[in-house]
This record gives structure tokens, C-alpha cells and sequence, in this order.
């Protein structure tokens, strides 16, 4: 057993990212379905720890201890950056995106039920390989897999709730930037003419250099506390309720009523670029040391009904981002990279989906739209809407 300490695991977080920026660099095919650095460079790492496991009996292990403050960190940016008034912009595509997410939800859950029924399978596992762990994500599929185990008697729930979301990680950061392409290329889209200044997310430009100051940083990170602290305990008060819902979300929500609450008054701005820039330092060291952390051999161990599905759950993410999310939302270059980023959070996570439209934006032009409407619906609405549809397809009489 090699086991890294914290910062043993900070420094293996930052050299997968250089790694992933070394291999974008000098590997054409990557550049070509613009596949995010933390993906590259993390799924190499993941490859080689199940490589060390299974060939010389070597066992790494990382130490987890940043993972979940830096997923919650980067949550806290996305609520500190989500100014009301600016989001009145995103209107009607807001809404749009929201009914074209939820659709995802109904599908991929009926869809779930409907192949385990015919693989001869408990229906509950095909729920747990559906939108509770892939549009869910590991805390989702871990909070509904006691459910399963508690109240509905799933064997091995959890483990499976956490291949599943695994599964769906990989999947999301790797078809997400070629399915952007495909529409892209196919359809000759380009960037809408920009018009005046035009005012855009700090993670719509994460290598854009920011001038800022010791004192907006520190500023920030006491916000970014402030978000932790308080989400936490928001969380906490909520759990075991009507109301519950991922820390993640708390944190969001805390952030939004922090900035919006401080700025309506007066009082106080925080400063964005500092904001977005402490928010893609999160959002890329949280991916990578969730990447070279995957425990690749619990995918391997998959029952094959079960990789039946998550194959099946994949092909139909890329085909409804196509056929749906792209064409609902305006079939423009806005739309396709609105596909991308419902790849990321549809099958993996809302860190996924921002890397993707990252990749995307970098190679071929911004889009502003989906900067603006992606972060909001893929980390707060969409759990609360996943909640509904999951407690509605469980009042459905067919499990067992």
C-alpha cells in the first residue's frame, strides 16, 4: 500500500493537470474532440494506479481530505459570481434548458426501469443506474443508495450507486467535446458577432490572465468560508426532511443570498475576477484528484446487466444532447455548447460540464449563454427537479 498525504496528493493533483495540458499539447486527436486537461490527464493517472493494482499488487491511495472542500469551494463561486439581475438575461433559455433537463431526468430513469425489467433485473438497480447516480452524482447516488438499502432492501446498493456515478464521470468529461464537435461541424456553426462590451463569466475565460489584489483574495476567501460554514449547517438542518438536499447545494444557495444580498443595499461587491479566478483553481484541482482517484477496478467489477445499462444510459445522453437539448435551444453554436454541457452534468457532474464547455469555447468561440445558464441549472435546479421525478418514479408499483 502507497498512501499520499494531503499534500503528497495537492502536488499528484497539480502534476495531472500539467500532465493533461503536456498530452492536449502534443496529442492531435485530443485537441481535435477537445477533451478537458483534468480529463486527459486524471483518467492517465486513474489508468495507472489499476495498472500498479492489478500487474505488481501496488495499492496508491490518495488522501480525500480537499476533495469535498474543493467541490464545495467551487460551488461557493458559482453562487458568489450568480448576480439575479444578470440572470434575467438568460430568460427564456433558462427555462427552456430546465424542461429539456427534466426530460433528461424522465427518460433516463423509464429508460433505467425499462432495460433492467428486460435483463431480468430488480428495477431499483435500474434506478440507481439512471439519473439518482449519473444526473445525481456520487453525493446523490450515495444519499439514495441507503435509501434503497434501508427501506427497499437493495444488496450492495451503495457500491453499486458509486460505480454507477463513476462511471458516468468518465463518460461525461469524454463525450461532451466530441458531441459539441460533431454538431459544430456539422451544422458550420460559429460565435455570434459580439456587439458593445459584453460582460462575461469568470469561468467562460479560465486561462484569461486577472489583475487582482492580496486584499480581493483574501476577501474571497473568507466569502468562500463564509458559503462552507453556513451551507453546512444549512444542509445539516435540512437532513432527514421533505426539504433535503446535496451540502452542494446549500453552499449555492448561500452564495447567491451573500452576493445578492450584500450588493442590493450597497454594502458590498465581491470581486468577480478574484471570485472566478479562486473558482477554476477549485474546479480543477477538485477534478483531478476525483479523476486519479477513481477506483477504476469497481467499474471493472460491474455485473454486465448493470454495464448493460450505463452503455445504453451513455448512448442515449449523446443522442437526446443531439436531437433535443441542441434543437430545443435554438440549433446555433449557443445550442451546441449548451449540448456539451449537458453531457458533463447529464451523465457526470456540473464540474464536468463547465470543463467541457471550457474545452469547447477555447478551440472554436465564446458563448455567454451558456456560461450564464448551464451553472445554475446543472448545480441547483436540477437536484431539486432530479428529487421529484426520482420520489415519483418510486411510487410506480413494479420494483422487486
Amino acid at each position: 500500500m502507497l498512501r499520499l498525504d494531503t499534500p503528497e496528493t495537492l502536488m499528484a493533483a497539480a502534476l495531472v493537470l500539467l500532465l493533461g495540458r503536456l498530452l492536449l499539447a502534443r496529442t492531435r486527436i485530443l485537441r481535435t474532440y477537445t477533451i478537458p486537461e483534468p480529463v486527459v490527464g486524471g483518467l492517465l493517472v486513474a489508468l495507472l494506479v489499476f495498472a500498479l493494482r492489478s500487474i505488481l499488487r501496488i495499492e496508491v491511495q490518495f488522501d480525500p481530505t480537499l476533495q469535498t472542500p474543493l467541490m464545495l469551494a467551487f460551488f461557493a463561486t458559482i453562487g458568489l459570481n450568480a448576480d439575479l439581475a444578470s440572470l434575467k438575461a438568460g430568460g427564456r433559455a433558462l427555462i427552456v434548458f430546465l424542461c429539456a433537463v427534466v426530460g433528461l431526468l424522465v427518460m433516463q430513469d423509464a429508460l433505467g426501469i425499462g432495460l433492467a425489467w428486460a435483463l431480468g433485473q430488480d428495477r431499483l438497480l435500474g434506478l440507481l443506474g439512471a439519473s439518482v447516480t449519473l444526473s445525481g452524482g456520487h453525493g446523490t447516488g450515495a444519499a439514495w443508495a441507503k435509501v434503497f438499502a434501508e427501506r427497499h432492501g437493495l444488496a450492495s446498493a451503495t457500491e453499486i450507486a458509486l460505480a454507477c456515478a463513476t462511471f458516468g464521470l468518465i463518460l461525461g468529461g469524454l463525450i461532451g467535446g466530441p458531441v459539441a464537435r460533431f454538431l459544430i461541424t456539422r451544422h458550420r456553426l460559429a460565435p455570434a458577432p459580439e456587439t458593445g462590451v459584453v460582460d462575461t463569466t469568470g469561468f467562460e475565460q479560465p486561462k484569461a490572465v486577472r489583475p487582482i489584489t492580496v486584499e480581493a483574495v483574501i476577501e474571497t476567501v473568507a466569502l468562500i468560508a463564509v458559503c462552507l460554514a453556513v451551507g453546512a449547517v444549512l444542509s445539516s438542518w435540512l437532513s432527514g426532511t421533505a426539504f433535503e438536499l446535496p451540502t452542494f447545494v446549500c453552499v449555492l444557495f448561500v452564495g447567491v443570498v451573500l452576493r445578492n444580498g450584500l450588493a442590493l443595499p450597497g454594502w458590498y461587491q465581491p470581486f468577480e475576477l478574484a471570485v472566478s479566478l479562486l473558482g477554476n483553481v477549485s474546479l480543477a484541482l477538485f477534478l483531478a484528484t476525483a479523476l486519479m482517484s477513481l477506483r477504476l477496478w469497481d467499474l471493472a467489477s460491474l455485473a454486465l446487466p448493470l454495464l448493460a445499462i450505463l452503455v445504453v444510459q451513455a448512448l442515449a445522453m449523446a443522442a437526446y444532447a443531439i436531437f433535443i437539448t441542441f434543437r430545443v435551444m435554438g440549433r446555433n453554436y449557443d445550442a451546441a455548447v449548451l449540448a456539451a454541457g449537458h453531457c458533463g452534468f447529464g451523465l457526470g457532474a456540473t464540474p464536468t460540464a463547465i470543463a467541457n464547455m471550457q474545452a469547447i469555447t477555447e478551440r472554436f468561440g465564446p458563448s455567454h449563454l451558456a456560461f450564464l445558464v448551464v451553472p445554475m441549472v446543472g448545480a441547483f435546479f436540477i437536484d431539486i427537479a432530479n428529487a421529484i421525478v426520482i420520489k415519483l418514479f418510486l411510487l410506480l408499483p413494479i420494483y422487486g
